[in-house]
């Protein structure tokens, strides 16, 4: 999946993932391949970003995603 995480700053993160945890308003949770189309609102968290049995964390204010066709964005006020 592409991932895209986006600041009024610029980007942050572009590349493919397997998997990514987002903090969201009700709690964490996981999107992985060919999940279904979504627009959630963010509170402030942690991204964990998960690629080839590997993880990487960016601590996130919040914001929203979307997800359609394995394309994940998230728009973010900005990482702590």
């Amino acid at each position: 999946m592409q991932l895209d995480i986006l600041t009024p700053e610029g980007k942050v993160f572009s590349g493919e993932a397997d998997a990514v945890q987002l903090p969201g308003l009700d709690g964490l949770f996981q999107i992985l391949n060919n999940h279904a189309p979504l627009i959630a609102a963010l509170n402030e968290g942690v991204v964990k970003i998960e690629k080839n049995n590997t993880k990487q964390l960016i601590n996130i204010k919040s914001g929203i995603v979307e997800v359609i066709n394995n394309k994940i964005s998230v728009l973010t006020e900005g990482v702590v």
